[in-house]
């Protein structure tokens, strides 16, 4: 059985062999139109639960098309349409999951959700983002920064903002892949000391600084995510961005990292806050790329939970 619940949680070698699947994934398509089925068919006659007890964009879209371009069919639900969210329990809902599909993707909260629906299942599941973590999106960034610049072993990525989910799955991704990985936040919104500890253990710098000018020196990727959640009251949105509004990615901010430098969010950005337009739209973005390569890397993650 092969869940892909967290970037630490699987084997080196199996996450790059995604990384690869991914790109020759990418490349068999090459510019046919969308809606054109892959040449291989791999999930051909299997049938994919898509479980989304939060809302999303991409994540939707791109399990749901890579799933149709394999030859697969999909079932979405959403919280509110299950009764996993009305009172059934995860392991019953999983006993009931196996007798209906092949594999099960689920984007919600609470990570022991995840990882009870994992222990009960027996088909693979993936996933799609809980509050600790967000594997599926840091698989798609891994992939865009080596379509750009190469092999990320050995550089150095500084993530600005919330110490989130999103930062959670680059530190786990750093000492997977030999990157370096910088913090730069308030303290009130730091990552778990716990994951950088594991990731220095693996022999990679992971630090914490406080000062996001000199935290940017010597960046070869710059990362940031939203600073509010759609679900926080308005006054913890205030709060927040009198936090967070000294670490806003901008123009004099990217000036600080190396001149090759990359940039990413996972989207959606709000657009004037952690970053602003002239860098979200300028030449260091990657951003578009990262998002259609979410359809690339999450296609090469079925393949591998399936052994197809």
């Amino acid at each position: 059985m092969r869940h892909f619940l967290d970037i630490d949680k699987t084997e080196r070698d199996d996450l790059k062999a995604i990384l690869a699947q991914a790109r020759a994934t990418k490349d068999a398509r090459g510019d046919v139109p969308k809606g054109t089925p892959d040449a291989e068919q791999p999930l051909a006659n299997r049938m994919v639960a898509l479980i989304f007890e939060k809302p999303s964009t991409r994540t939707r879209v791109s399990f749901d098309v890579g799933v149709r371009q394999m030859g697969g069919q999909t079932l979405v639900l959403t919280g509110q349409e299950m009764q996993l969210g009305h009172g059934e329990s995860i392991a019953d809902t999983a006993r009931v999951l196996n007798r209906y599909v092949d594999l099960i993707m689920i984007r919600t909260f609470d990570e022991t959700a995840l990882l009870e629906l994992a222990d009960r299942a027996t088909v693979p599941v993936i996933n799609g983002l809980t509050d600790r973590s967000h594997p599926c999106q840091i698989m798609a960034d891994l992939m865009t920064f080596e379509e750009h610049r190469g092999p990320i072993a050995g550089k150095k990525v500084v993530f600005t903002g919330d110490g989130n989910n999103v930062a959670a799955s680059f530190i786990h991704a750093a000492g997977q892949f030999g990157f370096d990985f910088t913090f730069t936040g308030p303290a009130q919104l730091d990552p778990d000391t716990r994951i950088l500890d594991e990731a220095r253990a693996r022999g990679v710098e992971a630090e914490i600084v406080r000062d996001p000018q000199e935290a940017i020196k010597g960046a070869d990727l710059v990362v940031t995510d939203t600073w509010v959640s759609m679900h926080d009251a308005l006054s913890t949105r205030e709060r927040r961005h009198n936090l967070l509004r000294p670490y806003q990615v901008n123009e004099h901010l990217m000036s600080g990292a190396k001149p090759d430098a990359l940039f990413m969010h996972c989207l959606p950005a709000h657009r004037g806050e952690e970053v602003t337009d002239a860098v979200m739209d300028g030449p260091q973005s990657v951003v578009f790329d990262e998002a259609e390569n979410r359809l690339h890397a999450q296609k090469a993650i079925m393949r591998w939970c399936l052994d197809v």
